[in-house]
């Protein structure tokens, strides 16, 4: 017989296929193609985003700046273009702003020692002022025609799949490799397992924790630019939204432990499918966004609490100060 052991990853992917299952049977409209290419989507651009918080959860670190690292940078990059500048230009002061931003948040984590909760909170909130007092003339910034070379990041489908899914695959695999194959990827793991024993060994600590903060805003980056070449703009107000909540549960729900160098990408699948099926149906069921918050503020509560048991931390692990 075969025996299928009951890890937090399997409960989360039996929880999404019976809520698949139900909502189906039970939701009339969910089970139609438009809705179903809708979540995909959506669920695209939720999941780009966990996989770069899973890099810094894996880390044992959390990036709160995640949403305004998504949508400041490629809200500028489409700003430019609108202003006349070529898209070279555009996509390389748009990478040049996103860079900072990771660095910023890097060195005051890894060398100035400031918790990465307190950082990427303040960090966040300085990056959607400075786009909102500096960048932006419109709150919606809408794709430019001179971007059209590149629209295909996040516009159309291929085999009836859309885009934003093949490109949330397509960076699935990437950082699959680089966790899995990579020197700097192994750094990673071992450094949130156990941060004082990898520094005793002679691991580069803090350029690894450095850049865990600057893939993360890559990746934001190119979550941003994915979402506003399928929607046709970047309502730059997201920021302002519960989505880095989303993010946060895709990555704790779907199994990668907040004490660090536990998960990989299965887990953000995994976790990304049972958000979005969630968000999308109580989108169709019409919730009240009040009410809506109240139930992700539950299963989030929930998530940490099945986490703390499932990766209890030893006296080591909280000396850590972690998030």
């Amino acid at each position: 017989m075969i025996k299928i052991r009951a890890t937090q990853q399997t409960i989360v992917f039996s929880l999404f296929v019976a809520m698949f299952l139900g909502l189906t049977l039970f939701l009339p409209g969910f089970a139609q193609v438009d809705n179903l290419l809708t979540l995909l989507q959506n669920v695209a651009i939720l999941g780009i985003l966990g996989l770069g918080m899973a890099i810094v959860v894996i880390g044992r670190g959390i990036d709160i700046s995640m949403v305004a690292a998504m949508a400041v940078p490629s809200g500028f990059l489409l700003q430019l273009a609108q202003n006349g500048y070529g898209i070279g230009s555009a996509i390389s002061l748009a990478l040049c702003l996103s860079l900072a931003f990771g660095l910023l948040n890097g060195w005051l984590i890894a060398y100035a020692e400031v918790p990465s909760l307190f950082t990427t909170l303040a960090s966040g909130l300085f990056l959607a002022g400075l786009g909102q007092a500096f960048i932006f003339q419109l709150e919606v910034v809408q794709w430019a025609d001179s971007l059209a070379s590149i629209v295909w990041v996040g516009r159309g489908s291929i085999a009836g799949i859309p885009v934003a899914v093949i490109m949330f695959g397509l960076s699935a695999s990437l950082l699959a490799l680089f966790l899995g194959r990579s020197r700097a990827g192994t750094f990673i793991y071992a450094m949130g397992d156990n941060p004082y024993a990898a520094r005793a060994t002679g691991l580069p600590t803090r350029p690894i924790m450095v850049l865990q903060y600057v893939l993360a805003a890559l990746v934001g980056l190119f979550a941003g630019i994915v979402m506003a070449a399928s929607v046709n703009s970047m309502p730059t107000r997201i920021y302002n939204s519960t989505m880095v909540y989303d993010v946060v549960l895709v990555v704790v729900l779907g199994g990668i432990g907040l004490s660090g160098g536990r998960g990989g990408v299965l887990n953000v699948i995994i976790g990304t499918l049972l958000i979005g099926t969630l968000l999308n149906g109580m989108t169709i069921m019409d919730i009240s966004y009040s009410l809506q918050n109240i139930i992700k503020g539950v299963v989030l509560l929930a998530a940490i609490l099945i986490d703390s048991i499932l990766n209890p931390r030893n006296e080591e692990t909280a000396q850590q100060g972690d998030i």
